[in-house]
């Protein structure tokens, strides 16, 4: 084996060594993962001995960063998007561009003669939150709508950073244009939408016809790359296609593939999650001292650019703390101005439950010529319960103070910005001193908020889960039940039906009524994906104790 072969095998296993070592420590050090990795490579990248570790950005960007967000963007709950985009959108790409913007005004302020433009890219590049913050604060009693948020928010800003970074690199060069640079932004968008989506269904019809597992875990393993490839040639954005195939697949899989091809993706993606979040954390902190040599050359130096860093940082974390305050603000007075059509459409529920027609809606059908046929009222029922099940969501998890003060202190910056800071071209004035800049306030931001954000969360909701939470879970576990019970009930055991084929159109039944349930929003995600992991387990179940006696049967006959 050649000299080099073996010493990229090596670093290979040590990475993954490190890794999991950093999985099993952080629980028992109370410390997160990421923290350790970014640690553990910055303290290497130290030694002197050690060589000058530089990782290609693109590499990340096309290379680590779909399947990781991929793998996020398929586990969140469909029914938590919908419910929170208003607040994820204004957070994922307004957010982002005024954050590059004012970012860019204090980097012109602070460094003599870098333009306007180069500020801004500079500013884009800081804009993208980690989603390390959510993996520390759930399950410390933060509410999940707070997580639902955060994780939404980073799932798309990255995206957005990286557009709003490719629009300023380009205008620096041809000068900006208000309306072409929209144009451009909102083009970038949309390719990546239609392909994410195109990439995702034909995804699932090809998975729906394999039956080995293996083979499977194949195909979902090229999904995100079948949708950041072609929509980066198509100059869209890679990272939204991946999150839109992810979030397709999430909807569409629990009704087009077996049982036994999710139960193996849920692994093999929480592996693979595991592995690449390490890869990257590990890597921005062995790239430290690099980039500290590449920065000693600058004017400016070290000390000058730790101190532009540090600013850099406190301006990041005022303007998040101005935009989140009155957006959590205006969404809360939207919620009660919601609150107030409660009565209206429990009103109306009723109605249709009894098979009428609402005065109201009937007029409006009669104003506009629409037929309300029993197709159109089973769908306006199922969209008041939707609506009563979003009501009832929004009155459990309202947002005040506390959750202002854990969502502006959780907008951490992480690998992410490293990667973007190194795609700045050659020619970028002071290019060493803006990649430390960088470089200094994603480390500064993982260790103080990162470090912190457990023990606020902690403090700001000392009590974790309230009473009249977890009487509210025991309530759902039990009409889920009911759910379940009623299904079973109008399955009839036909003369000649084998038991075993009896069983398995009781799960299928119990299984669609999961789904309309999920789909309508009538139960907490958290006990659906119990529910429907349980019912995914109970069919392999029976099918491999089937496969047995049957193989039994053989050998006896």
């Amino acid at each position: 084996m050649h000299a080099d072969t073996q010493t990229i095998v090596i670093l290979l296993v040590i990475t993954q060594l490190v890794i999991s070592a950093a999985a099993l420590l952080a629980p028992k050090l109370r410390i997160p993962a990421p923290l350790i990795l970014v640690t553990a490579g910055i303290g290497v990248s130290l030694i002197p001995a050690v060589p000058n570790f530089v990782i290609d950005p693109h590499l990340i960007t096309l290379g680590l960063l779909p399947p990781l967000l991929y793998a996020s963007a398929k586990s969140i709950p469909a029914m938590y998007l919908r419910r929170e985009l208003t607040a994820i959108n204004y957070l994922s790409v307004v957010l982002v561009v005024l954050s590059a913007l004012a970012l860019g005004a204090l980097f012109v302020w602070l460094i003599p003669g870098l333009d306007f433009g180069w500020g801004v890219a500079l500013g884009a590049i800081l804009s993208p939150t980690d989603a390390v913050a959510t993996s520390i604060i759930r399950g410390r009693g933060v509410p999940s709508r707070v997580t639902v948020i955060l994780d939404g928010e980073s799932l798309l800003n990255d995206a957005s950073a990286l557009i709003v970074l490719r629009t300023a690199i380009v205008a620096t060069s041809l000068g900006f244009s208000f309306w072409p640079t929209v144009g451009s932004f909102a083009l970038s968008v949309m390719v990546a939408v239609v392909v994410g989506v195109l990439a995702a269904h034909l995804n699932l019809a090809i998975r729906q016809r394999v039956r080995e597992e293996a083979v499977n875990t194949i195909l979902s393993f090229t999904t995100p790359f079948a949708a950041a490839v072609p929509a980066e040639l198509l100059h869209g954005s890679g990272l939204v296609a991946a999150v839109v195939a992810g979030v397709v697949i999430g909807i569409r899989a629990p009704r087009v593939l077996p049982p036994g091809h999710r139960l193996s993706d849920a692994r093999n993606w929480a592996t693979v999650e595991i592995g690449l979040e390490g890869v990257i954390f590990l890597t921005m902190g062995l790239q430290l001292s690099a980039i500290v040599r590449q920065v000693t050359s600058e004017p400016a130096g070290v000390e000058r650019g730790m101190g532009i860093a540090v600013l850099a940082l406190v301006a990041i974390l005022a303007i998040r703390a101005a935009y989140v305050a009155p957006l959590l603000w205006g969404l809360h007075r939207r919620s009660q101005r919601l609150q107030a059509r409660q009565a209206e459409i429990v009103s109306i529920q009723r109605e249709l439950e009894a098979g009428r027609i609402p005065d109201s809606i009937g007029r409006r059908a009669g104003r506009w010529g629409f037929d309300l046929g029993e197709r159109m009222l089973r769908r306006l029922l199922r969209r008041a319960r939707s609506y009563l099940a979003d009501l009832d969501y929004l009155a459990r998890q309202p947002l005040g103070a506390p959750e202002v003060a854990v969502m502006t202190w959780a907008g951490m910056r992480g690998a992410v910005t490293v990667a973007a800071a190194q795609l700045l071209p050659a020619s970028t004035p002071h290019r060493p001193l803006l990649v430390f800049i960088a470089f200094a306030v994603a480390t500064l931001s993982l260790l103080i908020q990162g470090g912190s954000i457990g023990w606020l969360a902690a403090r700001l909701f000392p009590g974790g889960e309230n009473e009249a939470g977890a009487l509210a879970r025991e309530a759902e576990r039990h009409r889920l039940q009911a759910l379940f019970d009623d299904v079973s009930a109008r399955i009839n055991r036909e003369d000649g039906v084998a038991p075993k084929d009896h069983r398995l159109a009781v799960l299928e039944a119990q299984r669609a009524a999961l789904l309309d349930a999920a789909d309508e929003g009538v139960f907490a995600a958290e006990v659906l994906e119990r529910a429907m992991r349980d019912l995914d387990i109970d069919e392999l179940v029976l099918e491999l104790r089937s496969g047995s006696d049957e193989a039994r049967d053989r050998q006896l006959s």
